[in-house]
This record gives structure tokens, C-alpha cells and sequence, in this order.
């Protein structure tokens, strides 16, 4: 049986899109620095709502980008993205921003107090160029799991898939105002292994677009092996709430603080967290 959307934070929000439209230009970013980068090929034209905390205003503090310490946490490594060829310059994905750094540590300690369990990083800081190399990838993958090639798609198709992707991954955005989660240095991926190293089983990996990756999909489910799931993501969601994070409503690995979306989830007028430079 399938469950609902995430309902677990008080503000019982949900990325409904706002009445505000922007345009998306699809198409592939260079592996170029970031001041510099450039679009190529014919792009595709995709109209967005904007998702309701990019209209939230951002503050930034100027806290520094410091690297999550390895010997705390689980990594996985090699890093997905990495490993498809997505380049992170001079920075590491295992990179966030001081007072993240420090309540992941939070997060860490109250879990192993707990359970004995560590949590897994699967990523943290992402360059915007980073974030589109993964949307475009996204798109192939779906394109291919239909049986198509990109020539083949008419407009809407484009557009249908595109809207599809945009469902779970933000937008590759490189205005001040509108950055990805993951290039502010403040949102995490990640899951948890159990006291002897083995993944705990969430129901679904990590970057899944489908429902699955709803945090209470399987919340009502009369299954046994799905109860088990929803109970595996609520011990991630509790110990991350215990630390101060906030959870992405369509993600059960998706956690973050001081960036426009915890910023919306909490209430606060301001984020604290813009794209690091």
C-alpha cells in the first residue's frame, strides 16, 4: 500500500509550486569554473513554478565551507558522482558549512547513542555545475528507461521528462537568489549502517525518482518488510531533527539547515546560507 507525502514537519508543508514562473534553459554546462560557465548545444526551453522557498531571502553569514570530518561518519566511496565523471574542481563533495559540520556531528553522536549505527554521507556540498551534470544524467537515465533516444522526443516529451527530473532535483541556478540546496554548503544526502557496517535498508536508493523516495511512502503500508523501511527512515529523520535539520518532503535522505529551505519549512523569514562562491 502506498503511503503519503511527508507530513512529520509541523509546518505540514509541501513543494507545491508558487504562482511565480521561470524559464530553465536544458542543456549541458562545460566543466568549467563556475564565473565562466557556459551552455552548449541547443537548448530546451522548460517553464517552472518556482518552488516556494526560492522566494525566501537570503542573508549570507560568510560561515566558511569546512570538510565533514571521515573519521566520525560512513562515506560512500567511491562518490556516485564522481564516479560518473562530474567534477568538483577544488572542492570536495564531503565538504558544508561549519555550523552544519557541527550539528551532523550532533546528529552522528545522538545515533550512535541510540543504536550503535553511524550514518553514511552519500553527498554534501555540490557545485552548481556539479548539480547539472547530475540533472542532465537524470534526464538520460529516464529518457532510456523509456525505450527512447533524445532525437526521438517531441517538445512535450522534452518537457514532460524535464518537469519529471525537476520533481527531485532543484534547478541548476546560478542566481544569487535562487541557488541549488546543495551549492549553499548546508543540505546532506545521506543514510545509515548498521553496528557492522551494513546499509540499513530504506526501501529505495538514494536519487530515485519515483514516489519511493517520498518519506512516507511506506508509512501505512500493512507489510511487514515495508514497516521496517518507514521505521529505518524515521530513526534517520529523528536523530536529524534531534540536531536542528529540517527533511526535504519529497526525499527521506534529504536534510538541511540555514539554507532558503530550512529557512521555509521552520518559518524564518531569511536564509542564512547562499551558493558558496
Amino acid at each position: 500500500m502506498k503511503g503519503r507525502i511527508d507530513r512529520s514537519i509541523d509546518t505540514e508543508k509541501q513543494l507545491i509550486p508558487s504562482s511565480q514562473t521561470v524559464k530553465i534553459l536544458y542543456n549541458i554546462i562545460q566543466a568549467e569554473p563556475e564565473s565562466e560557465m557556459k551552455l552548449t548545444g541547443k537548448p530546451t526551453v522548460i517553464d517552472l513554478k518556482m518552488k516556494p522557498y526560492q522566494q525566501i531571502a537570503i542573508a549570507e553569514c560568510g560561515e566558511p565551507l569546512i570538510p565533514i570530518p571521515m573519521d566520525i561518519f560512513a562515506v560512500v566511496s567511491p562518490h556516485p558522482y564522481q564516479q560518473l565523471g562530474a567534477e568538483y574542481g577544488a572542492r570536495s563533495p564531503y565538504m558544508m558549512r561549519q555550523s552544519v559540520v557541527e550539528k551532523l556531528i550532533v546528529a552522528q553522536n545522538q545515533l550512535q547513542k541510540k543504536l550503535g549505527w553511524r550514518l553514511q554521507i552519500f553527498d554534501a556540498y555540490r557545485p552548481v555545475a556539479v548539480q547539472q551534470f547530475m540533472v542532465h544524467y537524470t534526464y538520460q537515465e529516464l529518457i532510456q528507461a523509456q525505450g527512447l533516444t533524445e532525437t526521438e522526443l517531441t517538445g512535450d516529451q522534452k518537457q514532460a521528462i524535464l518537469k519529471q527530473v525537476y520533481e527531485f532535483w532543484a534547478p541548476p541556478s546560478l542566481d544569487p537568489a535562487t541557488p541549488p540546496p546543495h551549492s549553499t554548503g548546508a543540505a546532506v544526502d545521506l543514510s545509515i549502517i548498521d553496528s557492522i557496517g551494513e546499509p540499513v535498508d530504506m526501501g529505495s536508493p538514494i536519487d530515485e525518482v519515483s514516489p519511493r523516495s517520498y518519506p512516507d511512502y511506506f508509512a501505512t503500508s500493512d507489510r511487514c518488510i515495508e514497516q521496517q523501511y518507514h521505521r529505518h527512515r524515521q530513526i534517520l529523520f529523528e536523530v536529524m531533527q534531534f540536531a536542528g535539520f529540517v527533511r526535504h518532503p519529497n526525499e527521506w535522505w534529504h536534510f538541511c539547515f540555514g539554507d532558503q529551505m530550512w529557512a521555509w519549512l521552520t518559518g524564518n523569514s531569511t536564509a542564512i546560507y547562499g551558493r558558496v562562491q
